[in-house]
């Protein structure tokens, strides 16, 4: 089901194992996925299998592709910025939040049994109120959204141990770190750049950012950029060259053993695998 209002778009469909096309159709808008329990789905260039039913937080530029379903009860939720994500919704649950540019990690939420029925009831909520033709419809859809992505918020800051008041600044740096990367990775490459953008030093970005990761600063700039550049030999036709240049690598030879370094196989022969 889809509903419209002048720009704003907001759907919501069923997800089986065939269910690629509903993707390609909402590309490029903002996606929440519950995946039930034995669900396998491909996430850029990597498979995940759930033990448990999750949600999975979705920004447009994200290419996903079902593989598997154990079982049914998957439900994707998609809707633009127009919709969602303006500049007066709280910003911590807004479309830039840790659920969303997220460099970390995929925004994988993973849920007790009790946090799912929580969630698959408001899923339900959303598909009795997409059946409305109401003044009011348009309303109720954003405060049902608003409520998957809050709950899950706060679900997120506990599995990663940051829910304490106190750790609200670091959540808050956490954040603001993930949108630097995820705003500059082209033009900036360095720890240095990043710190010096949070005022801070290196020593301390480092380890600010190991309250989340294992992984360090510098890995989570060069792996973002790594996967910038898959998506851009596997999605679109521009040359290597030109790949390297977009990524702010003048030598493109330097850029082809860069990547060639990080995967283990060149750009060559990473676009020949699809």
């Amino acid at each position: 089901m889809l509903k419209e209002f002048t720009y704003k778009k907001f759907g919501n469909t069923e997800l089986t194992e065939s269910s690629s096309q509903p993707f390609s159709e909402v590309h490029d808008q903002i996606k929440i996925l519950f995946l039930p329990a034995g669900f396998v789905i491909k996430v850029d260039f990597k498979e995940y299998t759930f033990k448990a039913d999750a949600l999975l937080f979705v920004n447009p530029k994200v290419v996903i592709q079902p593989i598997s379903a154990a079982s049914a009860g998957g439900e994707l939720i998609h809707f633009n910025r127009d919709f969602y994500c303006v500049e007066i919704h709280d910003h911590e649950v807004a479309c830039d939040g840790i659920l969303y540019n997220n460099v970390f990690e995929i925004p994988f939420i993973e849920l007790s049994e009790s946090q799912s029925v929580e969630i698959q009831n408001t899923f339900r909520e959303i598909k009795t109120e997409m059946a409305q033709e109401d003044t009011n419809t348009e309303e109720m859809l954003r405060i049902l959204l608003k409520l998957i992505i809050l709950k899950s918020t706060r679900i997120w800051k506990q599995q990663h141990q940051l829910a304490e008041t106190n750790q609200q600044a670091d959540v808050q740096f956490l954040r603001k770190f993930s949108q630097l990367v995820e705003k500059n990775y082209k033009t900036h490459h360095t720890v240095s750049d990043y710190a010096n953008m949070l005022f801070v030093t290196p020593k301390t970005l480092s380890k600010k950012i190991s309250l989340l990761s294992n992984d360090s600063p510098n890995d989570i700039i060069k792996d973002r950029i790594i996967l910038e550049s898959k998506r851009l030999l596997a999605h679109t036709a521009l040359t290597v060259k030109e790949i390297a240049y977009s990524l702010n690598y003048e030598d493109d030879a330097y850029f082809v053993r860069f990547f060639t370094k990080h995967t283990g196989i060149s750009p060559t022969s990473f676009r020949k695998q699809f």
